[in-house]
């Protein structure tokens, strides 16, 4: 009984996400302001699907294919120290490329850059210090890309990471990294990144984008 209760809340846990509305990042960053500043798990959406990705797998919907779930705030941390202050509208926002959001802060842009970077014509750089990896003026490209290829949608949760294990074991998500070892794609992006990264150490430092 108690494994058939568990498997309901899985499947209706799923069914609310892949069912949530979905919004272009000029809805986000609308004077409407439709985000709400709680936390949650955030799906991303896509019209075209980046880097030749096989997504027969995974979850589809009026043309839009489900490929990434982050959320914010993150589980707490193995060392008790608090988190950053985060939430929906802070983390969707970031994505999405507000202000110099780059590929050192989002996941999910870099992986999109990776992909997509061969074709838009841009590359992982060191700038600044050399520290910091972007896209540096490829991070502009990205966000175009994203605003005409990318909706997010999302649920409310107070601990949102368990929202996001649920659909990590029972969707196919190909650009999550963490925990998500049963996706086949995800070893090859991790790869990709890598290399990405280590073509970027070798190419002279440029100076900090804005």
């Amino acid at each position: 009984m108690a494994g058939r209760m568990s498997e309901r809340r899985t499947a209706d846990t799923i069914s609310n996400f892949v069912a949530a509305q979905r919004y272009t990042r000029d809805e986000v960053f609308s004077d409407a302001d439709p985000v709400p500043a709680r936390p949650g798990a955030h799906g991303w959406w896509f019209r075209e699907i980046p880097g030749g990705i096989d997504v027969s797998g995974c979850e589809q919907r009026d043309g839009w294919t489900l490929l990434y779930v982050g959320v914010s705030p993150g589980p707490p941390r193995a060392d008790g120290k608090p988190h950053t202050p985060q939430d929906l509208r802070k983390r969707i926002r970031y994505h999405f490329g507000a202000g110099n959001a780059g590929a050192d802060g989002s996941t999910l842009r870099k992986s999109l850059g990776v992909l997509l970077g061969p074709e838009l014509g841009f590359a992982l750089r060191r700038v600044g210090s050399g520290r910091r990896q972007t896209f540096a003026g490829g991070e502009a490209i990205l966000t175009r890309w994203m605003a005409e290829n990318v909706t997010v949608s999302w649920v409310l949760h107070p601990e949102p990471w368990h929202v996001e294990a649920k659909l990590l074991k029972a969707v196919e998500l190909p650009l999550n990294l963490q925990g998500n070892e049963r996706n086949a794609f995800a070893p090859e992006l991790k790869r990709l990144r890598r290399d990405a990264a280590v073509k970027a150490a070798k190419m002279r430092v440029l100076a900090e984008w804005n």
